[in-house]
């Protein structure tokens, strides 16, 4: 099957606390901030990605007359997002997580011998950090 469609650009996660947020993914995860409106959103970059964080009360309104045409959008309860990690790194993120205080939900090995680490953001988030080769990425 073609398609058109190269990739995921953006993911999204809804929190109630962007502060939080921001420190979160910023310190403990060392994403960069790539704009931030304040009370709205915080996006970082993540390798070839966007990863937006979006505060749900404030997306789910129409925008004003004079905004970018986004139409109103949001989630409640926790979602999931799982990060690219080769093998090689992937003890370093489990180092990193710990050192920010991070409890580490489950590592395990997939059939194929993937690896994968499930851990939770501020706001309840459900990340994971997954090598390509659980979906023969590689």
């Amino acid at each position: 099957m073609s398609t058109e469609l190269e990739g995921i650009l953006e993911t999204v996660l809804y929190v109630s606390d962007l502060e939080a947020a921001e420190d979160f993914y910023g310190r403990v995860l060392g994403l960069d901030v790539v704009i931030r409106h304040e009370g709205r959103h915080v996006f970082f970059r993540c390798g070839a990605g966007i990863l937006l964080i979006f505060d749900p009360s404030a997306t789910a309104h129409p925008a004003p007359a004079d905004a970018l045409p986004v139409p109103p959008h949001g989630a409640t309860g926790p979602g999931h997002a799982c990060f690219r990690v080769s093998r090689e790194k992937m003890d370093a993120v489990v180092a990193r997580l710990r050192a920010g205080g991070v409890a580490i939900e489950a590592d395990f090995h997939w059939p194929n011998g993937a690896r994968s680490i499930y851990f939770r953001d501020p706001a309840g988030n459900s990340l994971e950090c997954a090598e390509p080769r659980l979906w023969n990425l590689e």
